[in-house]
């Protein structure tokens, strides 16, 4: 299903009128369409998945550990419509083949650019590495800020989600686990 930009500028200006703004004021008179374009942006990995990033991979000698880390995102979470952001942290065992490193990174940007849950992001992202790659194990970590507790509800601002999600070999292995954390660290 497509993004219905008309829809969106209709529901902001609903919005807009329902919190008291007056939409024909010039400070607003263009925000519903910026923010349709916004939500073109932010929301264009409804409906996608990472195959095509994971697909293109590299022949190497040994199934050494492969690691990125601090891979930024940003995200919207799905009950409150705010952003939540921070790092992702990918390690996989290759089974004979290994994919680029930026590749890495579009398969976080894609799962983050939806309404989503940082628990299933976490899980989004190491399902696609597993299923894609086929590796021997996949192990994501997500540190993650949600302005939906910073501000407003609780209002704990700075404070961090953890999510992780452990696939394959990571799942049996817990020194292999503990390797990783070690070096994200």
């Amino acid at each position: 299903m497509a993004l219905n930009k008309e829809k969106i500028i209709e529901g902001v200006k609903l919005i807009l009128e329902g919190v008291g703004e007056d939409i024909n004021r010039e400070g607003l008179i263009e925000t519903p369409d910026r923010i349709a374009r916004m939500y073109e942006e932010i929301f264009s990995g409804l409906n996608a998945n990472a195959e095509k990033e994971l697909s293109k991979t590299f022949e190497v000698d040994e199934n050494n550990l492969v690691l990125e880390k601090d891979i930024t995102f940003f995200s919207m979470c799905e009950h409150h419509l705010v952003p939540f952001y921070g790092k992702a942290h990918i390690a996989y065992i290759p089974k004979g083949r290994v994919v680029g490193l930026s590749k890495l990174a579009r398969c976080v940007e894609i799962y983050a650019k939806k309404p989503q849950l940082q628990e299933r992001l976490t899980n989004e992202i190491a399902n696609a590495v597993m299923n894609y790659l086929d590796a021997e194990g996949v192990m994501v970590v997500i540190e993650g800020e949600h302005m939906c507790m910073a501000m407003r509800g609780i209002k704990k601002p700075g404070a961090k989600t953890l999510t992780t999600a452990f696939k394959g070999c990571f799942k049996e292995d817990f020194n292999l686990r503990k390797e990783v954390l070690d070096l994200i660290k």
